[in-house]
């Protein structure tokens, strides 16, 4: 098999379809921020925001992941966190990226729903005419919180329904089951928006089952606990469903132990349409070359299939037609 080295993956034309912008708020920009916006931080230095960084749970993370979005105050601020984000995805040859956003971290916070949307979007409008770097971008809803306040942040985003392609669902699994957002949901989907949602990371495979069929997703985030339901398996593979796996989260969350035990390859073998992704990078160490190379040392894994774990990512991306076909010809 022929040796793949960090420097070809990173040349590696590669696709994002799962990416929390606020969780690629890296410690230097938090300081940043917090400094331009007046915002005292419980940290002193950098290096303590780093040790910080040493979770057990999803739990764990999403308390430090909210604390840190807390410097996210001005329009400038999402532009300069997307902006921070595209030249990483430069640097590591990503060449299209479809981001999700979590508003209701910033609105409940009393954040307009304007100034988040007008800043990440205009970083990406310019990170496609500067960048070369196409996106599309999915709008969140939280679990923990409640599918009222749900439908309350869909019906604010009604002015800039031209910016958005989709609605997702993620933060914490555990207790808040897909079918919590089944109404808002289907509002989404009648204002022609798609969808997709986090399951089976910490949630049961039962949870991917009932996002297909309650939710109507186009894809699922994560999507791991599949491997314990072969009748899901088998649906996957029928269907070419895609998961949107984060193999790097996956270990900093104890979804595995160890990097030789996750099952993305196995999945990709069986003819699963799986994709790498970072999920939230500044945290989870290590953006989108990072989790390949992670995969090549963990599985000796070969050129053939970092080739198709990105044709997977094109086939599940929400870029058109022509857009796919540009993208498919870069993989030489």
């Amino acid at each position: 098999m022929p040796v793949v080295t960090r420097d070809w993956l990173n040349k590696l034309p590669k696709v994002e379809l799962h990416l929390h912008l606020e969780g690629s708020l890296e410690p230097e920009l938090m300081f940043s921020l917090a400094r331009r916006n007046h915002i005292e931080l419980p940290f002193a230095t950098v290096e303590q925001i780093r040790r910080a960084y040493r979770f057990s749970n999803l739990q764990d993370f999403l308390d430090i992941y909210y604390q840190g979005a807390n410097v996210l105050q001005e329009e400038q601020d999402f532009y300069d966190l997307t902006w921070a984000y595209l030249e990483k995805c430069r640097q590591q040859n990503v060449i299209h990226v479809e981001p999700f956003f979590d508003p209701q971290t910033h609105t409940e916070r009393g954040i307009s729903l304007a100034t988040v949307i007008n800043g990440i979007s205009r970083a990406l409008t310019d990170g496609e005419s500067r960048l070369g770097i196409t996106s599309k971008l999915i709008m969140c809803f939280l679990r923990h919180l409640s599918e009222a306040s749900a439908c309350d942040i869909l019906a604010q985003s009604k002015p800039f329904r031209d910016r958005i392609i989709g609605v997702g669902l993620d933060s914490s699994e555990q207790g808040n089951p897909p079918e919590k957002f089944s109404r808002v949901f289907a509002k989404a989907r009648e204002l022609g928006l798609l969808t997709v949602a986090h399951a089976g990371e910490e949630g049961p495979a039962e949870y991917i089952w009932t996002a297909i069929n309650d939710l109507k997703v186009s894809r699922i985030d994560h999507g791991v606990r599949a491997m314990d339901d072969p009748k899901l398996m088998a649906y996957l593979v029928a269907t070419r469903m895609p998961l949107t796996v984060c193999p790097l989260s996956n270990i900093k969350l104890h979804v595995f132990d160890d990097m030789s035990q996750h099952n993305i390859l196995d999945m990709l073998a069986q003819g699963v349409c799986v994709t790498v992704n970072s999920d939230d990078p500044a945290y989870f160490g290590g953006y989108m070359t990072d989790n390949f190379v992670a995969l090549a040392q963990a599985f000796d894994m070969g050129k053939d299939q970092a080739r198709q774990l990105v044709r997977n990512s094109i086939e599940a991306s929400f870029a058109d037609e022509s857009r796919k076909r540009t993208m498919r010809a870069l993989l030489v």
